[in-house]
């Protein structure tokens, strides 16, 4: 076993702390990863205050990692020593169901093994996250970061990266296509960097015009507030495709009614509170209300080179391990602009 430092939660009530967790050994199908940065989610801090549901301490999360291969096993083919890699919000499925086998291990039909707060099939422990020096991870989960993406922006492109390139290419934004991003923050300014560059016209529907600057500049073409009831006059029936990142509640029938023919909203935000939708909304227009998750490996390798060509990297703040605590605070205001991401570096105490 491999004893690293972290940062994690004691409870779901106290502030995060230094501490050492232990790593399984390397198997002969894992590489060792040197962990550089690691992005900072909204899902790590509602996971780790228990938000979600009951689950063990202590615990440390973070599902956006970036670093490099230390150690390879002897059955590992896929990477080598010295290698930029990246590990996203899973780190290990069935492989054997249907959707596994579709390149899909998203949507495991048994579940798949989340990179923290899961059960590591290979050891039986809970699985820990990025907030940590190093990680053991399985080459089949573990994906190759181009070397031209910003060493210190890259981490959030495993989550919010990845969670709206899927609705996007899912859906065919493109060329010729009206794409509308319910939401600014750290999913939304994603959504509009990608589907920018995937040709598609841009607008972002926010709650008001207070970053419609950003919004203009991270390639949106069009920006309108949300809260004007103008907006839902003028844009009815105009979008092929909206994303709604927020994680509010909203009146989805109002947004719904935006739809052209054949039109979809995807959510990729997750409101505690259920959305009522009322069935004669999606009858106009043959409506469709979806949702997306991440994506699979093979997906998510995809938006990396995407990335990669297109110069895209998140709009990111760089902080110390110091700082986690007020970064969560400031999270929870939505006073980032746009992920915050931590310099693993920073972590101290006994350990590797």
């Amino acid at each position: 076993m491999l004893t690293v430092n972290a940062f994690g939660a004691p409870s779901a009530t106290e502030p995060l702390v230094p501490l050492t967790i232990e790593r399984r050994p390397v198997g002969a199908e894992d590489v060792l990863i040197k962990i550089a940065y690691a992005g900072i989610c909204h899902s790590d801090i509602h996971f780790a205050r228990g938000e979600w549901g009951p689950i063990s301490y202590p615990q440390v999360v973070g599902h956006e990692i970036v670093g490099e291969v230390v150690e390879a096993g002897a059955n590992v083919t896929k990477f080598s020593v010295g290698d930029r890699v990246g590990v996203g919000c899973m780190v290990n499925s069935c492989r054997e169901c249907a959707n596994c086998l579709a390149g899909e291990e998203q949507y495991c039909l048994k579940g798949n093994i989340q990179t923290f707060g899961g059960i590591d099939p290979k050891d039986g422990n809970v699985t820990q996250g990025g907030y940590s020096t190093h990680v053991v991870v399985d080459q089949d989960f573990v994906l190759n970061v181009p070397e031209s993406l910003d060493y210190a922006a890259v981490a959030p492109l495993l989550c919010a990266g990845i969670t709206t390139y899927s609705p996007l290419r899912h859906w065919n934004a493109g060329p010729g296509k009206k794409v509308a991003v319910v939401g600014l923050g750290g999913l939304g300014h994603m959504a509009v960097k990608l589907a920018a560059a995937m040709g598609a016209e841009v607008t972002v529907l926010s709650q008001s015009l207070s970053k419609q600057e950003d919004g203009l500049r991270l390639g949106a073409s069009h920006y309108y507030a949300t809260s004007d009831p103008a907006t839902f006059e003028n844009l009815a029936n105009e979008f092929d495709l909206i994303i709604n990142t927020v994680s509010a509640s909203i009146d989805i029938n109002a947004y719904l009614s935006l739809l052209t023919l054949d039109g979809a909203l995807v959510a990729v935000g997750a409101p505690a509170e259920p959305l009522g939708v009322q069935v004669f909304t999606l009858f106009g227009n043959r409506r469709t209300f979806a949702g997306s998750s991440i994506g699979g490996i093979r997906e998510t390798q995809e938006m990396l080179d995407f990335c990669a060509e297109h110069g895209i990297v998140p709009e990111t703040e760089l902080i110390g391990a110091d700082q986690i605590n007020e970064a969560w605070e400031r999270v929870l205001k939505s006073d980032v602009r746009y992920r915050f991401v931590i310099d693993t570096a920073t972590l101290t105490g006994a350990g590797a």
